[in-house]
């Protein structure tokens, strides 16, 4: 499907939805600066990180079991055409993996784009001991919150849960610069917060951190992650108008694209208002009926 071309008066449309967006980037700012992690990490957090890899590849020959106990390989997730979100989440974490998986649904259910029309979910436990089982439980729990399965024919098309074995879960967490560890006190994983956008190829365009995702960030990101493809205009605009911070590691209006959009959008208004008032003008002309000439001086009538 090829991106869909738009008539030049709609940077005024896409420029309302540029300023529409940055309600919910104030938003997400504000959660930022007020709801930081600490500065020091507990001990219980040693090793825990995330290192991002900006641009590195998933591993595609990566194995794993989906929830009908197929062996599959990560690469099969990735077709070339659809970004992907993606999250690590073990089935029987206590509280975190659920609060991820959570706020990732939550802010899914609003944006415009659809799991498994325009992009895909991939969930990856990070514990070897669940099972497909396991999966299938943990994927009707985050589907059965998403609004828009409830009317789908297929409601977990575009849902994927994965589970496998050690060394491949291992490739996959360190081409994402996901770290984390085993607690033997806890008997639990200790592990960052995040989600993570793929590319069409599978290779890592944003992270998004935290246990709160505003949807204008996911909607960007999944945006910049598309890398262009089957996008509209007024999308393209959005992206002309956000660029991520990556300190304060959300998308943040850009004033300077802003203002020069408000300026192409000023001239294009002006230009089709003469336009119109021209054309007009002509119309009213080509409508005027014409007086019949005069006889001139000293003519002579018959």
């Amino acid at each position: 499907m090829r991106p869909v071309s738009s008539p030049p008066f709609l940077a005024s449309a896409a420029l309302a939805s540029c300023l529409a967006v940055a309600a919910a980037d104030a938003h997400a700012q504000a959660w930022q600066e007020g709801g930081g992690m600490p500065n020091t990490p507990a001990p219980e957090l040693s090793g825990v990180d995330i290192v991002e890899h900006l641009g590195g590849p998933l591993p595609r020959e990566a194995t794993f079991r989906d929830t009908d106990g197929k062996t599959v390989k990560l690469g099969d997730y990735f077709d070339g055409k659809r970004p992907t979100l993606f999250v690590f989440a073990y089935h029987t974490c206590p509280m975190l993996c659920s609060l991820v998986l959570d706020a990732a649904v939550k802010s899914l259910n609003m944006v415009p784009w659809t799991v498994g029309g325009e992009f895909d979910v991939v969930s990856l436990s990070i514990d070897p001991h669940d099972t497909p089982e396991t999966a299938t439980r943990k994927r009707r729990q985050v589907v059965d919150s998403y609004a828009r399965s409830k009317a789908a024919s297929r409601p977990t098309a575009g849902w994927h849960f994965l589970v496998g074995d050690e060394a491949n879960i291992r490739k996959v967490t360190d081409a994402v610069g996901f770290q984390y560890r085993y607690d033997e006190r806890q008997k639990q994983y200790a592990h960052p917060a995040a989600i993570y956008l793929l590319t069409p190829e599978g290779r890592v365009a944003r992270y998004l951190y935290g246990i709160e995702y505003p949807p204008s960030d996911v909607r960007l990101g999944l945006l910049e992650a598309s890398e262009g493809r089957s996008i509209s205009t007024t999308e393209r605009v959005l992206l002309f108008c956000y660029h991520y911070d990556p300190q304060g590691k959300h998308y943040a209006l850009v004033a300077m694209n802003v203002m020069r959009l408000g300026g192409v959008a000023t001239v294009v208004g002006m230009g089709a208002f003469f336009t119109i008032m021209w054309a007009r003008e002509r119309r009213r002309r080509k409508q005027r009926p014409v007086a019949p000439a005069e006889p001139t001086a000293g003519a002579h009538l018959s």
